[in-house]
C-alpha cells in the first residue's frame, strides 16, 4: 500500500473530514521548484487539509519561499516555472479534494497524517 501524507487531519475521523469539506474545507497541494544552472526541478508538496476558517495562502509560504529563493537560477526553465508556481501557490494551491475523498472510499491508497508518518520514521 502507498502512504500519502496529509498535513492537518491528525485524529480526525472520516465523518469529521466530510463535515469540514461540506463547510468549505479542502485538500490542496503546493508546487515548488529549485534550480542548479541548467537543471530546474519542479515538485509537489504533501497534501494539506485547509479548513474553511484557515488560509491556504499561509500554508503555501514555505513552498513559495523555496521557489522564490531557489527557482530562478535555472536556464531557461527557472524563469518559466518560478512565476507560475508562485502565482498558483498564492492563489491557494492545487485543489485535490475530490481525488482525496474518492480515495478514502476506494481503498486504493492509504492516507495518513503527515506527523504520524514522520513519527514512524
Amino acid at each position: 500500500m502507498t502512504h500519502v501524507a496529509i498535513n492537518g487531519i491528525k485524529s480526525m475521523r472520516l465523518g469529521e473530514i466530510e463535515s469540514e469539506v461540506q463547510s468549505g474545507a479542502r485538500f490542496v497541494m503546493f508546487q515548488y521548484c529549485y534550480s542548479i544552472v541548467f537543471i530546474t526541478l519542479r515538485r509537489s508538496s504533501d497534501i494539506y487539509f485547509v479548513r474553511s476558517s484557515e488560509s491556504a495562502w499561509t500554508k503555501s509560504l514555505k513552498w513559495t519561499t523555496i521557489t522564490f529563493l531557489l527557482g530562478w537560477w535555472g536556464i531557461p526553465w527557472g524563469f518559466i516555472y518560478t512565476p507560475s508556481i508562485i502565482m498558483n501557490n498564492l492563489k491557494g494551491g492545487k485543489d485535490v479534494t475530490a481525488a482525496v475523498i474518492e480515495h478514502f472510499y476506494s481503498g486504493d491508497e492509504e492516507f495518513v497524517d503527515a506527523n504520524e508518518t514522520a513519527d514512524a520514521l
